[in-house]
């Protein structure tokens, strides 16, 4: 048994400082960004894909940065595309465009379904018009993600923080719901779009929302322990799926990424933000650790080899596209159970309900 303190998620026992693990967190932020390009310059960009006729893919927050270029590129090499989004006209501009830029030649095949991540009811009926199809499903990439830098506490309707809802809750729920077309599509894999700062991270079951008091909110924190959360998360989940489903679990780090996410930050980081583009990845450049993981034929091996070896935590690809270590916190196996089981809660699963999907079963 892991006997590693739980001082860090469950707040009984003094864990490390915000002010410590903010520290430590954002110096990590720092060095990707100065070295993220010399890193990964082994890399084409964009980053060559194999043909990918009769793999279906879904992607979450595909109208903007990293999640359309990754639709766009995986549907240019023959995938078809879902593009799982709140705004559902801009996904058909899109379409539009990517197919006018292709002057006449093979059609693409994209389609758009609407999904909301803020409403739980959303991902409920998006998963169940997708497995009414009884299609496979090949790949999911759990893209959509919110860093309200400096913006006010938010509640989605369902009662959740928005940062765990959109970074965290939703996508869990979406991932275990659409089980019985990830098995029809074995081999298959739900990539988790995560971010290094994570790393500055904590999650305390007792109280996700910040509401309790005991931790001061603030955007970074929320951020931040969303993305450790989801770490955890899909850890378990992968020790869960048995190796005749056939599903690789991952994350991975986009790098820093100059995308619309400074939308939400204060005009003073926009303004240093944009001074700074000679060191930070484009869209292109972000979206290559995702697409790897979803195309690279070694993933299912890697993934199985780690769950052979009973490694904590499920794969984690860089930046660079190379295995990386997640953050020290996720390898806490009894705190990752413990989150495991919160979420199951937050979003009105059973805890056997990866057990009952994979037999048939339904769960309501």
């Amino acid at each position: 048994m892991d006997s590693s303190p739980r001082s860090s998620f469950t707040g009984k026992v003094k864990r490390t400082p915000w002010w410590m693990k903010s520290l430590t967190g954002w110096s990590y932020v720092i060095y990707e960004m100065l070295f993220q390009k010399m890193q990964a310059r082994h890399l084409k960009n964009p980053l060559p894909l194999p043909p990918l006729h009769d793999v279906a893919c879904i992607i979450t927050g595909s109208t903007s940065g990293i999640g359309l270029e990754t639709a766009r590129q995986l549907a240019v090499s023959g995938a078809h595309v879902v593009m799982a989004v709140r705004n559902q006209s801009a996904a058909f501009e899109l379409i539009m465009k990517w197919q006018d830029e292709r002057h006449g030649t093979s059609l693409l095949s994209v389609e758009v379904m609407e999904l909301n991540l803020l409403s739980l009811a959303s991902v409920v009926r998006f998963a169940r018009a997708w497995n009414s199809r009884s299609k496979p499903l090949q790949v999911l990439i759990n893209n959509a993600g919110i860093f309200s830098m400096g913006e006010p506490q938010k509640f989605s309707k369902d009662g959740y923080e928005t940062h765990q809802q959109v970074n965290f809750l939703a996508p869990a729920l979406l991932s275990i719901l659409l089980l019985p077309s990830l098995v029809k599509g074995s081999p298959s894999r739900i990539i988790n779009v995560n971010s290094i700062i994570h790393y500055m991270g904590f999650v305390n079951t007792d109280d996700m929302n910040f509401t309790l008091g005991k931790e001061k909110f603030n955007s970074t924190k929320a951020y931040s322990s969303s993305k450790l959360a989801q770490v955890m998360f899909n850890s378990v989940l992968q020790k869960r799926l048995p190796p005749e489903a056939g599903i690789s679990v991952l994350c991975v780090s986009p790098g820093t990424v100059h995308t619309n996410v400074t939308r939400d930050l204060p005009k003073l980081v926009q303004v240093a933000y944009n001074f700074i583009p000679l060191f930070l990845f484009s869209a292109q450049e972000g979206s290559r650790s995702a697409l790897y993981a979803a195309t690279a034929p070694e993933i299912p091996e890697y993934c199985k080899a780690l769950k052979a070896d009973e490694w904590p935590t499920c794969a984690y690809i860089s930046h660079d596209c190379r295995p990386t270590r997640a953050a020290n916190e996720a390898h806490n196996t009894r705190a990752a159970n413990e989150v495991w089981e919160k979420t199951m809660d937050m979003i009105g699963l059973p805890l056997d309900a990866v057990e009952k999907l994979l037999q048939g079963e339904e769960v309501m």
